[in-house]
């Protein structure tokens, strides 16, 4: 269940602070397949399970960025920010893929609030977020996210 942060004041109290985990989301070959198409990005690695088994992961993998694009979805169930007129994502300040997503893989998210900074209008928030693989030994994203809440 996300943790509902009310507001700015609440936002700044949880910096340092890890808001928890999403739910299992299972990366399918589908959803891979999907991406590759909507991104162009057609890789044997990615799309060709016959290739992949010989190759070095012995099973497709989801794309970095289609491990990326589960952020929103993920992190929506790790926290709600309410009191502020509009949020927006702002960018990302590192992105790092230590590790490959197979398909048919479990993944979840993690946040914590790194940074709570003032900004014309609102404030703007650092959140280092963690993808894992089920029962894998490395996480398989890393990134720091920038976002803006507007009051």
């Amino acid at each position: 269940m996300a943790i509902v942060i009310h507001g700015i004041e609440d936002l700044k109290s949880k910096v340092g602070k890890h808001l928890g985990w999403s739910d299992y989301h299972q990366v399918t070959q589908d959803q891979i397949d999907a991406f590759a198409e909507a991104t162009g990005d057609h890789q044997w690695i990615h799309v060709n399970p016959e290739m992949a088994k010989a190759g070095p992961f012995g099973t497709t993998i989801a794309h970095g960025y289609l491990t990326l694009s589960l952020v929103p979805t993920l992190m929506a169930q790790v926290m709600t920010m309410e009191g502020v007129q509009m949020g927006v994502n702002y960018g990302a300040n590192r992105v790092r893929f230590p590790a490959p997503v197979p398909s048919g893989a479990r993944v979840r998210l993690g946040a914590s609030i790194a940074a709570v900074e003032e900004i014309a209008g609102g404030v703007q928030n650092l959140v280092d977020v963690t993808i894992e693989v089920e029962g894998a030994p490395k996480p398989s994203l890393v990134a720091q996210l920038v976002f803006r809440y507007y009051l």
